[in-house]
Parts: structure tokens; C-alpha cells; sequence
């Protein structure tokens, strides 16, 4: 068992050389690979900012990659993950660009396929991270708990059926954030718990009618 040191306390144990631009792209790169949770015909990542600024320098672009194929932080494929098969089988490239707007560390994962999704998220310092929308669904998602996210139709009750659902399972919600694109439209939740939904509990949730999307995203870790 690995006996964690203040170095570690203070920041991930990574293959390196940044915190925020190397363990925080991988970060951001597994928790879009589980929400998208399908496989992409291509993935476009657009960086901004100091992402795309210093981005190639300090590996953020290894470190999204590498995250997408499913590498932890610490894995050694990361630095020349260009060059693994799994990193050549896909379809993807890269797209470097500035926006005031944006975080100085954000990132758009771009996923093409049966399933069109554009998840955008920000590395926020120490490794940490934070995905901020789900195609024009904005979110608080940062890993730290297993999360239901799904989207459906905004119809009354979809909010208490889901979560009394949760409640039944006996798991409690710690946080709970919702968003629409207009009323009676289609809309979104994000349900961090603090536990572990089961199969059964799932499978009711994916069969609920008007519900278009239903992820478990499992908590990244530490």
C-alpha cells in the first residue's frame, strides 16, 4: 500500500511536469471519457488560453488524451502516449485557441459518433477540476462523488421521481443541480450521492420515460 508523503498531500502523484496542466487535463480526460461513456467516431479537444498558450510544453495535450484512453495520472504511457496503440486507433486532434470568457485552463471535448456530446470543463490548480456544461447543460461536476447526470424532458415530477428513486435505494444525495433550455423543453440534472446506486436502482432510472440521457459517472480517484 502506497504510505502517502506531504509531496502528495500538497499535489497528485503524476507522471508530470504540471499539476494543473498535465494531472488535471488527465483528470478532466476520465471524467468526459464517463459521461460520454460510448465510443467516439472522433473527439475534437479545443484548448484555451494557457491551456493552449503552454499547453504543448507542459503536456496538457498527453495528459487530455491520455485521460480519454482511460490512463490514470501516474501511468509512465503518458508521456509518449502518442505513440500506444490505443492513442493511434482513435480519431481525434487538437484545436488551440483564445477566449476571454474561458477559464485560463479550459478545455471542449468534442465527441462525434451515434452520440454528439461537447463537454467543457477547467482545471483549477493542484490537479483539481471542475466540468462546467454538457452540451448546453451547465453542470458542477468535479469528480469527487459518484454522480447521476441525466437529461430528459421538463415535464412536472421527473425531479422528486428521481430522487425519491435514490432515496429508496438508500443512498443520500449531497448535492443536487438542475438546468433547462426553456420550459417544458429538455433539461438536466446532476446528482452527486455519497454512496453507490444499485443495478436494480439504475436500471428503474434508464427506463423512466422522457428520460433522453442517464449516466452513472463513478468518482475519479484520488
Amino acid at each position: 500500500m502506497h504510505k502517502s508523503s506531504i509531496i502528495d498531500i500538497i499535489s497528485p502523484i503524476m507522471a508530470g511536469p504540471s499539476s494543473s496542466h498535465t494531472a488535471g487535463a488527465v483528470r478532466l480526460g476520465l471524467l468526459a471519457k464517463n459521461v460520454y461513456n460510448t465510443v467516439p467516431h472522433k473527439i475534437t479537444f479545443k484548448l484555451y488560453n494557457s491551456y493552449a498558450r503552454t499547453g504543448l510544453g507542459h503536456g496538457t495535450d498527453k495528459g487530455l488524451l491520455a485521460g480519454i484512453l482511460g490512463f490514470s495520472v501516474d501511468d509512465e504511457r503518458i508521456k509518449t502516449v502518442f505513440e500506444t496503440p490505443e492513442a493511434k486507433s482513435l480519431n481525434y486532434e487538437f484545436e488551440f485557441l483564445e477566449d476571454f470568457n474561458r477559464h485560463p485552463n479550459a478545455v471542449d471535448f468534442v465527441f462525434e459518433g451515434e452520440l454528439n456530446m461537447k463537454i467543457s470543463g477547467n482545471s483549477v490548480g493542484a490537479g483539481e477540476i471542475e466540468l462546467t456544461k454538457i452540451n448546453d447543460f451547465q453542470t458542477k461536476l468535479d469528480g469527487k462523488y459518484n454522480t447521476v447526470f441525466t437529461v430528459y424532458k421538463d415535464v412536472p415530477g421527473v425531479i422528486s421521481k428521481v430522487t425519491g428513486l435514490i432515496q429508496e435505494d438508500n443512498v443520500n444525495i449531497a448535492s443536487l443541480h438542475c438546468d433547462r433550455s426553456a420550459k417544458g423543453r429538455d433539461a438536466s440534472m446532476c446528482i452527486c450521492i455519497d454512496g453507490d446506486l444499485s443495478k436494480n436502482c439504475l436500471n428503474v432510472l434508464t427506463n423512466f420515460s422522457d428520460m433522453y440521457v442517464v449516466r452513472y459517472i463513478k468518482k475519479l480517484e484520488s
